[in-house]
């Protein structure tokens, strides 16, 4: 579902930054001290960019599906744990398969991919180390081998994000862990909790301790902005959490309903197993909501223990929807699935009007998408009315699955005309190029090498010592216009946008677009 669009959409400011740093491992040889555009870049744990860098490669080093394919790997790390997951609660393989679809296409466990890449590392690795735990507590025997397990798992979560999944998505887990299953005697098992303390700590930690002992001042900088960033930057009010299933896209009334455990506790097959999944939810956007800095991107690891709560409302309906007779426990259904099936009949006709007879070159594609989607949402209408509800769920996940597959391309009609890339640029100039001011990483990521910058944040400007070189610029003052101009004849070449969308456009960045200038010394 996954990989045949994977460079379809364009490249965003984060994983920018993260390829770029993939980009100059296999350059420069930094695989250690992490660098983005030949500076610094200690922020983020190198895991994910290792993984990253091998795919790079392997599959070319300019390729976005290269730079994109460990991450789409990671979601189906992740789907296969929760169905692993979901099985030992439940011992039911439909329950855990139809879990795995949920999990698999929930909207932002897929926008996670494009918009925050290094995070489905950090929750992929810690939902194999939760599967591992939960073996952990269950077993006595074999539990040095899960804790061993574990505990590696653990480590590689943390040094991929630091300790960002073992707040939002493993604390919470032993806290619903122990109000519903109740840990279990624990004293046979003490030096594996040791071992997996131990393991996992040194594991998770000894990039951090290499970068502080061979580069301290910059660490200690970084680390001071990242943690005033916890109570300083993004801070929105404690409930800002609070629409958190929406998050779960073509899932969000389900997800709404399943945690309505006043309704639900009687009519689910496994209650002590959804009270823990619903308590794994709830105190997981507890905790998140406690700290000031907020991001619906925070949101995605909440998706996890939400998507096994839906599979235990959809069990329910899968199992009664012919015999139910309240309306009030059937409409939101039919309206639920009722609205997908209207969204893929509709989609052909919405296509044609947006596209107002742009097509050109993707025929084949508006064609073939608007017959499948059309034909899905004509058999959830007809499976609805037939109160077949296994064919519903299904088919809605097919729905999903046809619009990455089949419909994502037809993105690019929608490219503007003063879309100007600027990939080619170093092929056809021998100039050494370079920027004043900020440029921004999805343009240093298009253009191919690093774009050093001549003039600091404090404001001094360092020449380079070409006699005459490239520079990329988005605004100079008068001021530094009149300096340069007294040590370099000035001539404006043209300019980039990689901005895809209008100038009028409510999602055009003018950070995307750059002037281009070469500089000759007098």
């Amino acid at each position: 579902m996954l990989l045949p669009n994977l460079h379809v959409l364009e490249v965003t400011i984060m994983e920018a930054r993260n390829f770029i740093t993939a980009r100059e491992m296999l350059t420069d040889n930094n695989w250690l001290l992490t660098t983005m555009n030949g500076e610094a870049r200690y922020e983020k744990p190198p895991l994910p960019t290792w993984l990253t860098a091998i795919s790079a490669s392997i599959f070319g080093v300019k390729s976005v599906f290269a730079m994109r394919l460990p991450a789409v790997l990671f979601v189906v790390l992740l789907t296969v744990f929760v169905f692993k997951l979901s099985y030992k609660l439940t011992q039911d393989t439909f329950f855990a398969f139809r879990n795995a679809l949920i999990i698999g296409s929930s909207f932002y466990v897929i926008g996670i991919i494009i918009e925050a890449p290094w995070d489905i590392f950090t929750h992929g690795f810690m939902c194999v180390a939760i599967y591992f735990l939960f073996q952990f507590f269950e077993h006595e025997k074999s539990h040095f081998k899960y804790a061993l397990l574990a505990s590696v798992f653990l480590g590689c979560s943390f040094l991929s994000k630091g300790p960002v999944s073992l707040y939002a998505l493993f604390l919470p887990f032993l806290l619903a862990y122990g109000f519903t299953f109740k840990y279990k005697p624990l004293s046979k098992k003490l030096v594996a909790i040791v071992i997996i303390l131990i393991v996992g700590v040194l594991l998770g930690s000894w990039w951090y301790l290499y970068i502080r002992a061979y580069d301290p001042e910059t660490f200690t900088t970084i680390a001071e902005k990242e943690t005033g960033n916890w109570s300083s930057y993004n801070v929105r009010p404690f409930y800002y959490y609070w629409s958190f299933f929406t998050q779960s896209g073509i899932w969000t009334i389900p997800a709404f309903i399943s945690l309505l455990y006043p309704y639900l506790k009687n009519r689910v097959r496994h209650l002590k197993a959804y009270q823990f999944s619903l308590l794994w939810t709830l105190l997981a956007v507890i905790l998140l909501s406690l700290i000031p800095e907020k991001k619906s991107r925070y949101l995605m690891p909440v998706l996890i223990p939400l998507s096994i709560n839906i599979s235990f409302y959809m069990d329910y309906v899968i199992r009664e929807f012919k015999t139910l007779k309240d309306k009030r426990e059937t409409y939101p259904l039919y309206f639920n699935f009722g609205l997908i099936g209207f969204i893929g009949i509709a989609y052909i006709f919405i296509v044609a009007w947006f596209l107002k007879g742009n097509m050109k070159g993707y025929y084949g594609y508006i064609i073939t998408s608007g017959l499948l989607l059309f034909t899905i949402g004509v058999l959830i209408f007809k499976f609805l009315k037939k109160k077949q509800l296994p064919s519903v769920f299904y088919l809605t996940f097919a729905l999903f699955a046809a619009l990455l597959l089949t419909a994502l391309p037809i993105k690019n009609v929608l490219i503007s005309e003063t879309y100007k890339p600027i990939s080619g640029l170093k092929a056809t100039s021998n100039l050494n190029l370079y920027q004043f001011n900020y440029i921004a990483p999805e343009v240093i990521w298009q253009y191919g090498d690093k774009i050093p910058a001549i003039k600091s944040e404090d404001g001094t400007i360092e020449f380079p010592k070409d006699n005459t070189f490239g520079l990329l610029a988005i605004g100079i003052s008068p001021e530094d216009s009149d300096y340069m101009q007294s040590l370099y004849h000035i001539e404006k070449q043209g300019s980039f946008d990689l901005n895809q969308v209008d100038t009028d456009s409510k999602q055009y960045k003018e950070r995307l677009q750059a002037n281009y200038y070469i500089l000759t010394k007098r």
